[in-house]
């Protein structure tokens, strides 16, 4: 199973959000099984208008109008995947978010809000952040990720530019 994964988009013109969607789910994100939305959407209609695949999706802190959860743990085969925005500074975001999924089983951890790619296996847990695909900030590039799953899962991170 392929999984692509964005996070961090801030769209606030559903028209642009659309088009750069299909451009993702035309290129980098071609063929993918499901897509995860790890938050700050912004315009929750994007999503459902772009794809066919199964789409997971999370509220972050610019979603604020939001009905979507804070966060999930989503089924791929056999593996469970944690699925959350994330707060606060960038240090110890990861942390954050195991601490909140703690007693939870685990394969691996999506998250946003720092905008920064992360791709790392933290004790069994695959520690996932695809960075953002529309907003650097102080990042050199726009990126998103993919999860392979199969009897394990692994993650690679793409960049846009």
């Amino acid at each position: 199973m392929r999984i692509g994964v964005i996070s961090d988009t801030h769209f606030t013109d559903t028209a642009e959000g659309i088009a750069f969607m299909h451009a993702l789910m035309a290129g980098p994100l071609a063929g993918v099984d499901m897509l995860l939305h790890a938050g700050d959407l912004v315009r929750e209609e994007i999503l459902s208008a772009v794809t066919d695949c199964p789409v997971y999706a999370v509220r972050g802190n610019m979603d604020h109008h939001s009905t979507l959860p804070s966060r999930r743990v989503v089924k791929a085969g056999d593996k469970r995947i944690g699925l959350a925005h994330g707060w606060g500074p960038p240090a110890g975001l990861a942390q954050r978010l195991l601490k909140e999924f703690a007693g939870e089983s685990l394969d691996a951890l999506v998250f946003g809000h720092s905008h920064r790619p992360l791709c790392l296996d933290h004790g069994g847990v695959l520690l996932f952040n695809p960075g953002s695909a529309a907003d650097r900030r102080d990042e050199p590039h726009h990126t998103v990720g993919i999860l392979d799953v199969g009897e394990q899962i692994s993650g690679r991170i793409l960049q846009l530019d």
